[in-house]
């Protein structure tokens, strides 16, 4: 298990192969910086539901369209029911802010109605990886 506050970074290139996941829940801050196919967006969204996603902060391309699809995924289990409100991902799109802005409300504001978060994960969709900048910007919104 993760310990308290921990904080990682995965880097995940556009249309790439998706790894096993499986967390304790946790945030997941998604850094959109290209553009994918809605189908691999949808297989992207249900392995983060399924991998323990239970807070969804989404910022850069599509990312309206990535809140949607986690929506959609984590309502696939439960057709037709009333999610459970330990399994409900709560998710929020950052359309028009500056990346430190979304990272802060990752830091100061994400957290979850009825289950303790143990752990948050920047995922970066892009070509290039960029570990060491995106976890700045984090810990610099985090210290705010």
């Amino acid at each position: 298990m993760w310990p308290m506050r921990t904080v990682a970074y995965l880097h995940l290139p556009a249309e790439g192969p998706l790894s096993a996941l499986s967390l304790p829940a946790f945030k997941a801050i998604l850094v959109a910086d290209c553009p994918v196919s809605e189908s691999w967006r949808e297989r992207a969204a249900e392995w983060l539901v399924r991998g323990g996603c239970l807070y969804f902060i989404t910022w850069g391309e599509a990312c309206e369209a990535w809140h949607d699809a986690v929506d959609v995924a984590n309502s696939h289990d439960f057709e037709g029911q009333t999610i459970p409100d330990d399994k409900f991902v709560m998710t929020t799109w950052h359309e028009n802010e500056p990346l430190k802005e979304a990272m802060w409300f990752a830091a100061h504001n994400a957290d979850h109605p009825t289950v303790a978060l143990v752990a948050t994960l920047i995922i970066h969709v892009a070509s290039d990886e960029r570990r060491d900048e995106l976890l700045g910007i984090y810990y610099a919104a985090a210290a705010d």
